[in-house]
């Protein structure tokens, strides 16, 4: 009795999972047709670090080390340097600034911490999702790599807007007030 129980329980798991399948069949978009359609992306997404300046075209970063040392994955390389010059000759806003400021992406997680951790704002998540290199010594970015006045953002995203809700896994955009249509 126990094994016509068994085979009609395994039948109907079947049969249940092949609804599901045959339901899933008839979605238009199964993927993004990337780079063709720019890949949408939420407002909080963690791609490449920005180092930022503030108005006046100077470097936020006070090579404070707090960044490096939130860093779980030791990716994180900083060598201050002082600068005793006038404000206007300054490299960065304060007298001390980061020499070299290097992020080993071949290590990085994406965690957020360095950004959590900076008390200047100086560094941040931007939306460059397009790190990928035949090399792995070209997932080292150094300082000019990583500022925001000289880093090429990628062109083939597009945020989210505060009303829409992206499924990722099928890139479906809603909205509150309904469905919006496939992208």
């Amino acid at each position: 009795m126990s094994v016509v129980a068994d085979v009609i329980e395994s039948t109907v798991a079947i049969l249940k999972g092949m609804k599901r399948t045959l339901s899933e069949i008839p979605r238009h978009n199964w993927t993004v047709q990337y780079p063709d359609e720019p890949v949408t992306v939420q407002p909080r997404y963690r791609g490449q670090h920005l180092l930022h300046v503030d108005e006046a075209g100077k470097e936020k970063c006070v090579a404070c080390y707090l960044c490096a040392a939130a860093c779980p994955s030791d990716c994180i390389y900083i060598e201050a340097e002082d600068d005793a010059r006038p404000y206007a000759e300054r490299i960065g806003r304060d007298e001390r600034y980061a020499k070299v400021y290097n992020i080993d992406y071949g290590r990085c997680i994406f965690c957020g911490f360095c950004v959590e951790a900076c008390p200047k704002d100086a560094i941040t998540h931007g939306y460059n999702f397009e790190l990928s290199v035949y090399n792995r010594a070209d997932l080292l970015k150094t300082k000019d790599d990583l500022l925001i006045t000289k880093q090429v953002q990628s062109k083939n995203y597009r945020v989210a807007l505060s009303s829409e809700d992206v499924d990722s896994e099928f890139k479906k955009i809603r909205t509150k007030g309904g469905e919006k249509g496939d992208r």
